[in-house]
């Protein structure tokens, strides 16, 4: 047990290291806050891969309304784009010929609402129902998948059975199925579209 003159003289040392501990306490209770923690930088590297892609949306009933597919796919983290190697976008309607859209390469966004094929890129609606195939050829289409369209804003070569045409861009609704043409339209209409052939 301490003598009492050994506790007097140890008062004041407590006292301080008291009064220390306070004043910092007081003291980091009155600093402004610090900036909040910056997430690091997402970079445009890939984060993952996929051989062999597919995708398919589904409507109610389980009928499959469109399928993505691809040989490879690569996505990056940044802008959540995937690339994709030898792409093919198939869209399907009730009572309707499949369209089938390809090209070499593409890419697609996060919520496979937006398909772009580049490079050789084909647009081939089947015969059937009424309509001569269809197909048309441009350096790049952009499937709109919710709206069920595609279009270009790059010369086109379109052939409808015999009929030939090109453009300076296309508009496709595969909805109501009607074809629209831009800028400088050329070709030649086979009698067959002019004479009670369908309009489609």
């Amino acid at each position: 047990m301490p003598r009492p003159g050994k506790l007097a003289s140890l008062l004041p040392l407590l006292a301080m290291a008291a009064l220390a501990g306070i004043t910092y306490w007081l003291l980091q209770a009155t600093l402004p806050p610090g900036p909040p923690a910056v997430a690091p930088e997402k970079r445009h590297t890939p984060d993952y891969f996929a051989n062999n892609f597919s995708v398919s949306e589904l409507d109610a009933t389980g009928t499959t309304q469109y399928r993505l597919t691809a040989k490879s796919m690569v996505h990056y983290e940044d802008d959540e784009i995937s690339d994709l190697t030898l792409p093919a976008m198939r869209m399907f309607q009730p009572l309707k010929p499949t369209v089938t859209a390809t090209a070499l390469r593409g890419t697609v966004n996060a919520d496979v609402s937006i398909v772009d094929l580049y490079d050789d890129a084909r647009i081939l609606r089947a015969a059937g129902y009424g309509d001569p195939q269809m197909q048309a050829d441009s350096r790049h289409f952009r499937v709109l998948v919710n709206d069920d369209v595609i279009e270009t804003e790059k010369p086109v070569r379109l052939q409808r059975g015999p009929s030939v045409m090109t453009a300076d861009g296309m508009n496709y609704n595969n909805v109501t199925r009607v074809m629209k043409l831009f800028g400088n339209v050329r070709g030649a209409i086979a009698a067959t579209d002019i004479n009670g052939g369908s309009s489609r």
